[in-house]
């Protein structure tokens, strides 16, 4: 067996500046960088290019997506930081992961948490089936009066085929 790992990596200080993620009740896909920003991705389950189709960071909500690469019992994991400021401005804030999140969304591990003092940071973990045509997603979400920026983000998948 031969374990194969996509791991994605977001940094406001690196990448270009936060991403912005709109006040309200829906969801967003953090989105990530391309090629050498990337942590790990030896089976290009993260490429620009997919069905023909440039899907470029951070414009497009495609650069958050991983495809797996194998059908799999695959791991999921991820770390969420928001600007220090947003424990003040939101009460809650949420995450999940998904499979098909531009799609037909099927949401798991979804997390509601209330906000602490100073910076927001979180992480998680989960198990689910992947599948090759079925790209899988990040998103992120919270109840303040006023867009949040998004700092630093981690997306991970890692299975055995």
């Amino acid at each position: 067996m031969t374990v194969h790992v996509c791991s994605l990596k977001f940094d406001a200080d690196r990448d270009g500046g936060p991403q912005s993620v709109p006040a309200g009740d829906s969801y967003h896909v953090v989105r990530f960088p391309y090629g050498a920003a990337e942590s790990y991705d030896a089976d290009n389950m993260h490429a620009l290019t997919r069905n023909g189709a440039d899907h470029p960071f951070p414009s497009d909500a495609a650069s958050g997506l991983i495809w797996p690469a194998h059908e799999a019992w695959g791991r999921l994991y991820a770390m969420i930081q928001w600007e220090t400021a947003s424990g003040g401005a939101a009460t809650e804030f949420r995450d999940q992961f998904v499979r098909d999140p531009l799609g037909t969304a099927d949401t798991t591990c979804t997390e509601h948490r209330p906000s602490s003092p100073g910076m927001q940071c979180f992480a998680k973990t989960w198990a689910i089936f992947v599948h090759p045509d079925v790209p899988l997603g990040l998103r992120v979400a919270h109840n303040a009066d006023r867009p949040l920026d998004l700092v630093i983000a981690e997306f991970k998948l890692e299975y055995d085929a």
